[in-house]
């Protein structure tokens, strides 16, 4: 058993690794907010500005990254 080659198992598993990430923010490009995040968000937006985390607290299930990121895709060419 000691003569098992460990140094490709590292290499896979790094492999599966960057994989994983591509899938994860494939899926974080793709989520869906309903109108009612929506309406929320942008009221919160409102009173609190880009306070992310503070936001995220306030809609179940959101991450601070999800908000923001819908956020900057959805106004950032109505802020500049």
């Amino acid at each position: 058993m000691d003569d098992i080659d460990h140094s490709s198992s590292s290499s896979s598993s790094q492999h599966v690794s960057a994989n994983s990430t591509e899938q994860v923010s494939n899926r974080a490009s793709k989520v869906e907010f309903s109108e009612d995040e929506k309406t929320l968000i942008s009221r919160m937006y409102k009173l609190v500005g880009d306070r992310w985390p503070l936001i995220a607290g306030r809609i179940p299930g959101r991450t601070a990254d999800e908000i923001e990121k819908y956020w900057t895709s959805r106004y950032s060419s109505r802020n500049e």
